[in-house]
This record gives C-alpha cells, sequence and structure tokens, in this order.
C-alpha cells in the first residue's frame, strides 16, 4: 500500500493528479452514462406515472446515500491529511463502515411503509428495495474513501465503472421482462453490489499496522462520519425535495414531466463529479486547499456553461436525453433544467470543500433553503414555477456558500496533520 509523501516533487504530484484525474473522469463519465441510461430506458418503458414514482425513489435512495458519501469523505480526509496512518485509518474506517451498513439498513426497512405512503408507490416489497440498496452502498462508500484518500486511482475508477454499468444491465434485462417500478428498484440493487466486491479486492492486503494515533479511534471516525453525513443529508434533501414536493403538489402527468427534465438537471449535475473526487483530498491539505477550490469551481462553471448553451442551441435534442417526445412539453424551458444542473453541481464542490476544512456551522444555509423550497414549492401550480423557485433557491445558497468559502480561505493556514477547523 502506497501513501503519499510530502517530499514527491511537484511535478510528480502535477502529474499523478492528471493522469488520476484523466482515468476518473473516464469512468465517472462511463458510470453516468450507465446511471443515465437506465433512467432513461426507465423512463421510456414506464411512461410518465410509472416514471414518476421510479424518480422518487431514486430521489430517497440519494438521500439515502448520505452515509456512504459520509463515510467516504472521511476516510478520504484523515488519509489525505494524515498519510501516516494510513494503515490504521483504513482499517478503522473498515470496521466502522460494515456496522454502519448493516444497522441503516435494518433503519430503512422500518422506514419501509413510511416511503411507501408518502410516494404513492402502493408497493411495500418495492419500498423495501430501497433498505436492501443502503447496504451495498454504504460498504462501497467506506471503500471508496480509503483509495480516494490514497489517490489510488485505477481501482477507484474501476469501482465508479462497476457503480454506473451494472446497474444499467440489470435494470434494462429486468425492466424490459417486467415494466414495473419494483424490477426497476431491484436493477438498481443488483447493480449496488458489484462495485463492493471490486472494493473488497482492491483493500483484502489492508492491515492495521505502522504508527497509531489516538485521533483516528473508532469513536472519532464515527464522530466525524456523523457530522459529515449531516451535512451531506442537507445538500441532497435539497436537490432531491422538489421531486417530492412534485409528486404532492401537482397531477401525476405533471410530476412525470418534472420527473423527465430532472434527468437532464442530474445529468448535468454528475457530468463534473470526477472533479470533486479529484479535488477533495488537495482541498483536505492546507497546502492545496485554495488552489483545489478555484481549479475546482472554474472547470464546474465552464463545463455546466457549455450544456446551458448546448440546450439552448439545441432543446430538441436536449429534450431527447431526458425522455423522448412523450415529455415535449417542457422543451420551451428545457435550457433551465440544465442551469439547475449548473448551480446543483457547483454547490456540491462547495459542500465537500466545508467537509474538507471541517466546517460545521455552513449546513444551516443548505437546510434554510431546503425549508424554503419545500414551503415555496407547494405554492407552484405548474412544473415550470415549481423549476424557477428551485433554481433561485439553490442559486442564493450557491452565492452564500461561495463568498463564504472565499472569506475563510483568503489567508494560507498551517497543514498540522489533522486539518482542524478553519471557519464556518
Amino acid at each position: 500500500m502506497s501513501t503519499p509523501t510530502t517530499s514527491e516533487p511537484a511535478h510528480s504530484k502535477l502529474s499523478a493528479l492528471a493522469s488520476g484525474g484523466a482515468g476518473v473522469a473516464v469512468a465517472m463519465g462511463v458510470m453516468n452514462v450507465g446511471a443515465y441510461g437506465f433512467t432513461l430506458v426507465s423512463a421510456r418503458l414506464l411512461g410518465p406515472q410509472s416514471y414518476g414514482a421510479v424518480a422518487s425513489l431514486m430521489a430517497t435512495l440519494l438521500i439515502v446515500m448520505v452515509l456512504q458519501l459520509g463515510i467516504q469523505a472521511t476516510a478520504a480526509r484523515r488519509i489525505a491529511a494524515d498519510p501516516d496512518h494510513t494503515a490504521q485509518i483504513a482499517h478503522g474506517i473498515l470496521k466502522v463502515t460494515y456496522r454502519a451498513a448493516f444497522a441503516f439498513g435494518i433503519v430503512m426497512l422500518l422506514a419501509a411503509p413510511l416511503i411507501n405512503a408518502l410516494l404513492h408507490l402502493e408497493s411495500l416489497s418495492t419500498a423495501a428495495l430501497v433498505a436492501a440498496t443502503a447496504v451495498p452502498l454504504t460498504i462501497t462508500g467506506g471503500q471508496l474513501g480509503i483509495l480516494q484518500g490514497e489517490r489510488r486511482w485505477s481501482p477507484v475508477a474501476w469501482m465508479y465503472v462497476a457503480s454506473g454499468v451494472p446497474r444499467l444491465l440489470f435494470g434494462v434485462l429486468l425492466t424490459m421482462w417486467r415494466p414495473t417500478e419494483f424490477m426497476a428498484m431491484l436493477g438498481v440493487f443488483l447493480g449496488a453490489c458489484v462495485p463492493v466486491l471490486i472494493g473488497w479486492f482492491a483493500l483484502k492486503d489492508e492491515r492495521p499496522e505502522g504508527a497509531l494515533s489516538a485521533d483516528h479511534g473508532a469513536r472519532s471516525l464515527l464522530s466525524e462520519t456523523v457530522r459529515n453525513s449531516q451535512t451531506l443529508l442537507a445538500f441532497f434533501a435539497l436537490i432531491n425535495v422538489d421531486i417530492v414536493v412534485a409528486r404532492n403538489v401537482l397531477d401525476l402527468h405533471d410530476a412525470g414531466l418534472y420527473a423527465a427534465g430532472l434527468i437532464l438537471a442530474k445529468a448535468v449535475l454528475f457530468l463534473p463529479q470526477f472533479v470533486v473526487v479529484v479535488s477533495f483530498p488537495a482541498m483536505s491539505t492546507a497546502r492545496e486547499r485554495r488552489t483545489a477550490l478555484a481549479r475546482g469551481i472554474a472547470l464546474v462553471a465552464v463545463l455546466g456553461a457549455e450544456c446551458v448553451g448546448g440546450t439552448l442551441v439545441l432543446p430538441r435534442l436536449a429534450l431527447a436525453f431526458a425522455g423522448g417526445p412523450a415529455y415535449l412539453e417542457i422543451e420551451p424551458y428545457i435550457w433551465l433544467f440544465a442551469l439547475l444542473g449548473t448551480a446543483m453541481s457547483m454547490l456540491q464542490l462547495l459542500v465537500y470543500a466545508v467537509l474538507a476544512r471541517r466546517g460545521k456551522r455552513s449546513a444551516w444555509a443548505l437546510w434554510m433553503a431546503f425549508v424554503i423550497v419545500l414551503l415555496a414549492g407547494r405554492l407552484a401550480t405548474s412544473p415550470l414555477e415549481l423549476l424557477v423557485t428551485v433554481v433561485v433557491c439553490e442559486s442564493s445558497v450557491l452565492m452564500l456558500l461561495f463568498a463564504v468559502s472565499l472569506y475563510l480561505i483568503r489567508k494560507p493556514v498551517v497543514d498540522d496533520g489533522i486539518d482542524a477547523p478553519i471557519g464556518a
């Protein structure tokens, strides 16, 4: 197991970052194509009403994923900030991950009746698949976090590929066999199990050998995971509450139209996700934090602007990527969904910048925006009105967090290994 050291020449670090970023970018592109292909085929095979149910389940699953991403962020940040204790951190993270995965799965299983009622599924077994999927997703988070912190980009890339392609294969085959919400979600569960196997193989030689530190005990790891998960929960609640609002304030047809538009928004959100993955270890160290955040924001903004411009010039083509002719009613404002996706992707990078500097208070801004969308969204009478409300709210919190981040990293700080909090 190799860990980065501070004695490496600067040009070798830049070379490794470039090669790692390219590989992860390609892998995440493949993952996103697989995930997008699954949603596109589901939208076409199931139709607006049934796909609206699947979209709401996937939104719920993204919120469930906060524990996965919280563990991943904890592992990656700690290993990047304190590479001398990599083996100890990795061993502790795996122990916490397995326990949390099965405990969280049981909690979500108990919540299945509530999910069934809230999303109007009329299928308790379909709601239970969310609980089943939570287990492998959580385990994947711990495995990815260790590899990300060690900057072992090759296995990271393969795990991301395995997070998208199997979902497409299982999901399409099962939905073609029986076009129901249950079969679509069963494909998601089976696909989530594949990257766990790859992660296990990549980490099977990890041992808690070498230097030990009291700062990386199980309680400390769990505490940081909970804090990270709370911040990520606020982010994912904010970017997914609109589909739940749509299912409750719009008729099922209009809710399905809105869900189709969100396919494009989520595609734009996840397109630059490789920037977050590669930048996060650098943002976790004081010496690299400012440069990593500045470059990351610039790259995400450029990619988002290109997507918005493309939808303005070729709206019919963009609609083809959001469900096809059955959703023609949203074509005039399809570009707004691309703008929403751009705001979400930039906000995601800023949220990870908060986690990297161990900020705590910035999450309140996300929760405030969530409440505003929840309340103001209930006044919407059409998909366009709801979309405008969401774009305004998420753009506002984006500008706020960007201003806070610029203020907090205006001066370099001394890297202390554990990298204590520096602000909100």
